[in-house]
């Protein structure tokens, strides 16, 4: 009898986390799904009230007219480049720099590493104006390279992919250094293989935060050719003025790939923070 309790309690807990868990689905969910709606409207029924909720016919030519309306494909070009280099940087000194912390104890080695992970106490924006005025002292503004390098150093991808390389036996080390192993043969042909999940983890969340980047595109970019996807969208947001449907489709526009990505790479993204975050 007091197992059939607890059996009906079981599912009646179970019940509530599902009904729990879809309406936080729905809530987080609502404005991604509301602006693809409203992309697909006429302009009388984004402006509608009370708000409509889906189009009466679906405008498509919504997305052609936002394309035809701002140079989208110069910011879609600048955008790619901007995230794929950045991309490519940081993977690459974040792989650089969690083995030199994993598995050289140079002199202040623990010092350093602490001091690094302390800078994750600064707010970014502090940083703002220093790096503004080196990449203005350096003749990097409205270049790539002031738009991708500032940012190749990331402490927090140094610090995950740290806890992976110390998930290899330092054994592993030794043996492979006996054996007259380089390091660097070491490095790509042990500690990556076997740590790809977490990179690949670290090559996803850079993109996407590249991919959505704001505030320091905005201050090194002042030249129409090198706007990138976020500040377009500002831009043709003011240009267009109460066109809610067309600011919709572009906003659309820009996020769909990221989403795509996502959406494929999602258990990558799951299973590399977690499996890194349960072992230090």
């Amino acid at each position: 009898m007091e197992g059939n309790t607890n059996k009906v309690t079981s599912v009646w807990a179970k019940v509530l986390i599902y009904i729990a868990l879809s309406l936080g689905a729905i809530v987080m969910l609502f404005p991604f799904i509301f602006m693809i709606l409203t992309s697909l409207k006429t302009y009388s029924e984004s402006i509608a009230v009370p708000p409509k909720i889906f189009p009466s016919i679906a405008q498509f030519d919504n997305y052609k007219t936002a394309m035809e309306m701002a140079p989208f494909d110069i910011y879609f070009k600048n955008t790619v480049i901007s995230a794929v280099g950045n991309t490519i940087l940081t993977i690459f000194v974040t792989i650089f720099a969690a083995f030199a912390f994993t598995r050289y104890k140079f002199f202040g080695s623990n010092t350093i590493f602490t001091l690094l992970l302390a800078t994750m106490m600064v707010p970014g924006e502090m940083l703002i104006i220093q790096n503004y005025q080196t990449v203005s002292a350096l003749g990097w503004i409205d270049t790539f390279k002031g738009l991708i390098i500032p940012y190749i150093a990331n402490v927090f991808y140094i610090f995950l992919l740290r806890q992976y390389f110390m998930q290899i036996p330092e054994q592993l080390y030794k043996a492979a250094k006996i054996d007259g192993c380089s390091d660097w043969k070491y490095l790509w042909k042990i500690m990556i293989p076997n740590t790809i999940s977490a990179i690949v983890t670290i090559a996803i969340l850079n993109f996407i935060a590249s991919w959505n980047a704001f505030l320091w595109p905005l201050l090194i970019t002042n030249k129409d050719n090198m706007r990138v996807l976020t500040i377009g969208l500002t831009h043709f947001t003011n240009e267009s003025g109460s066109q809610v449907h067309l600011q919709m489709a572009a906003a659309t526009i820009i996020i769909i790939p990221v989403v795509i990505i996502y959406l494929f790479l999602q258990k990558y993204i799951i299973s590399g923070v977690t499996r890194g975050g349960l072992k230090g």
